[in-house]
């Protein structure tokens, strides 16, 4: 992750909880928990001498906890010499402790920073992807016979490979032929050599608000300015997505057609040819990230790809429909391009896996039962999750999806970024709508999959239901204190004890100051 720089101005509370992670999912006194996971971050150099620290109170609401324990956690840095507290100018990383680290590009996008965490008892609703792989998968790999005469080096991908997954979209209705098909290591691969390919610094880049926070993570690294357009109940607005390209030209477009992430919608086909045809006209290329393009409950729910309406850079997967471990995606698009994407994807490693390559194979040869299997088992949990919220969580609203992995929720009141530290501490990880949101909007949302196991779901949500009820505790407090403050009371201080519910047992936790 960039390093947060030396200023005069404190960091913003929400860039610097997206740093921190799961910083409160271990056991012991959440003010050493938090001392714990600051004084990495300094050590790493994320948090480099002379950074500006937001204020006790700011950090604590978007942390939700009680002050307290910022102050606590502050403090002890400050006993360490990490961190230099003082009247007036607030909490600075101290000087003395500047150290000669690397400043490495990292993702601080809590998507990806619960994966890298050690497995413990969260339930982890932030990652959708499939947590079983299907039997015709490890059948697969049992019968694999690996090639003779081959080097194994690779750069677009298996011949055969690609020739399976052009005839996919022939079968959609648009021509493809093996040379327009660049097989990557998983999608996430894809856009990122893409980003490499057609960005430079500065140039801008036309995103919904929200979208899937993957790609924000890969604009970001290749300094692009975003240019968010908003996301409807029928996808991305087309008529300002068409006038953010006339008055911006932008280096790139990214959107999701189908089942668009977070939200759910689908962009209707009138919409989404007047958006192929603005964007061949004024020369901006198209990406469709197409990775959950395949998993409609209804097949007759959404139209022909945005690819069938003109030229579209496509982007697709089998982790959404068999299972995130099978790191096998592609991108189709004109010949010259893929030829130029695939000499960027030798730089990096030489090809991606041939016996995976090989099992992709196999599985697309008979993908019907595969993909309806999955289907099942997703209709099915998201009928259950929706269910459970209605039973347990009756004031959060959310409308049922037609295809995809995840439920777009509405919280209401609060903000997502503050709960979804108190759904962590209560063993839940969730994904906040804000960092899904180029715009800074979303803010009362967050996304939740329904791909775990109906017990798993079930617990989930029970969690989610007690942690919602201490969040409206706090809310009550806070407002109270508020009260007081205008009235001329001393300000609060916090509770002195924070509480972590996990696996049915509630942890209390004593603050020290």
């Amino acid at each position: 992750m960039e390093p947060i720089e030396a200023s005069a101005s404190p960091s913003a509370p929400d860039d610097l909880v997206a740093r921190l992670g799961r910083w409160s999912a271990g056991r012991g006194p959440l003010y050493l928990l938090l001392a714990s996971r600051l004084r990495g971050l300094i050590d790493e150099g994320a948090l480099p001498p002379g950074a500006l620290l937001p204020p006790d109170r700011r950090l604590a609401a978007a942390l939700a906890v009680g002050r307290t324990t910022v102050v606590a956690a502050y403090d002890t840095l400050r006993q360490e010499g990490r961190l230099v507290r003082r009247q007036g100018s607030g909490t600075r990383v101290a000087a003395a402790l500047s150290l000669d680290v690397p400043r490495v590009k990292e993702t601080s996008n809590p998507l990806f920073l619960h994966l890298l965490e050690a497995p413990d008892d969260v339930i982890l609703l932030s990652c959708a992807a499939p947590d079983r792989p299907p039997a015709e998968l490890a059948e697969a790999y049992r019968s694999l016979a690996l090639p003779d005469g081959d080097l194994g080096y690779h750069p677009a991908g298996i011949g055969a490979l690609r020739e399976a997954v052009a005839a996919r979209y022939a079968a959609r209705g648009v021509p493809t032929g093996p040379a327009q098909i660049l097989v990557t290591t998983g999608a996430q691969q894809g856009l990122s050599l893409l980003a490499r390919l057609l960005l430079a610094p500065g140039d801008g880049v036309l995103v919904e608000a929200p979208t899937y926070p993957g790609a924000l993570d890969l604009f970001r690294e290749a300094a692009a300015v975003p240019l968010p357009v908003a996301v409807g109940p029928d996808g991305v607005d087309v008529a300002e997505a068409v006038r953010v390209m006339e008055r911006h030209r932008p280096a790139l477009a990214y959107v999701i057609g189908r089942f668009q992430n977070p939200t759910g919608a689908v962009l209707p086909p009138l919409a989404g040819r007047r958006l192929v045809e603005a964007a061949n006209a004024l020369g901006v290329p198209l990406v469709d990230d197409e990775v959950l393009a395949d998993l409609a409950f209804d097949a007759d729910a959404c139209g022909p790809p945005l690819s069938s309406y003109g030229e579209v850079i496509g982007v697709g997967s089998l982790s959404k429909a068999v299972w995130g471990g099978l790191r096998i995606g592609w991108v189709r698009g004109p010949a010259p391009l893929v030829a130029r994407l695939a000499r960027l994807k030798a730089l990096h490693d030489l090809g991606s896996d041939v016996p995976s390559q090989l099992v992709a194979v196999r599985l697309l040869d008979a993908y019907a039962p595969v993909l309806e299997a999955r289907l099942r088992a997703a209709r099915a949990g998201h009928d259950h999750l929706r269910a459970e919220l209605a039973r347990l969580l009756p004031s959060w609203s959310c409308a049922p999806a037609a295809g995809g992995q995840t439920l777009w929720v509405r919280l209401p009141h609060g903000d997502g970024v503050s709960f979804a530290q108190l759904a962590l501490r209560h063993g839940v990880a969730v994904l906040p709508g804000a960092t899904t949101d180029a715009l800074g909007g979303s803010l009362r949302h967050l996304r939740l999959h329904f791909l775990a196991a109906p017990e798993v779901l079930t617990e989930a949500v029970r969690r989610l239901a007690a942690a919602w009820a201490e969040y409206g505790k706090g809310a009550e407090q806070g407002r109270a204190a508020e009260s007081d403050i205008g009235r001329g009371a001393a300000s609060p201080v916090g509770t002195g004890a924070e509480t972590r519910i996990g696996t049915g047992r509630a942890f209390l936790r004593g603050i020290a100051v």
